[in-house]
């Protein structure tokens, strides 16, 4: 097997932009919603299903869904602010490029299910799938941040404590 030499691997904060996360409100206000997104997602995806597998529930179904994406776009907002406080700009700092590229596609198909309830575009059903396509976005972008979040905690450890981590 042939080895690539490891590339040097950039910190994902410097110095500055970690005292910059740490500092703003906004990092608190990101630890709040996140977790309320994902239990908004979890009792939603539930509500989405019941409705696909018996055709019962749609209202609660679809109410679910504005729900998460209301929580979606609260989320999206302040995660653009809290962005520009730490790196200096409101979208695609160089240390979230991905996350905010996967979060768009999370942002259109939340606002396309917005748009075809609106206009009655989908049936029940067609409706139902679209929810699932962007809950299977946020899924991804969801694991992309708990990624992230896990290599920031890995980088402020002592490299002692990150060798034991990783065994």
């Amino acid at each position: 097997m042939i080895r690539r030499p490891d590339k040097a691997r950039r910190p994902l904060y410097d110095a500055d932009q970690r005292a910059r996360r740490d500092a703003t409100r906004w990092t608190l206000v990101q630890g709040i919603l996140a977790p309320l997104q994902f239990l908004v997602f979890a009792v939603s995806l539930g509500l989405v299903l019941r409705t696909l597998s018996t055709g019962e529930g749609a209202f609660a179904a679809n109410l679910s869904v504005v729900v998460k994406t209301l929580v979606l776009y609260a989320i999206m907002v302040t995660g653009s602010i809290w962005e520009k406080a730490v790196f200096g700009r409101y979208l695609f700092a160089p240390a979230f490029y991905w996350e905010d590229m996967v979060s768009m596609l999370v942002l259109a198909l939340h606002t396309a299910y917005l748009a075809a309830l609106a206009t009655g575009a989908l049936d029940t059903a067609g409706l139902m799938v679209l929810a699932l396509a962007a809950y299977a976005a946020y899924a991804v972008n969801a694991a992309q941040f708990v990624l992230k979040l896990r290599a920031a905690r890995l980088e402020a450890m002592p490299a002692r404590l990150v060798a034991e981590a990783a065994r």
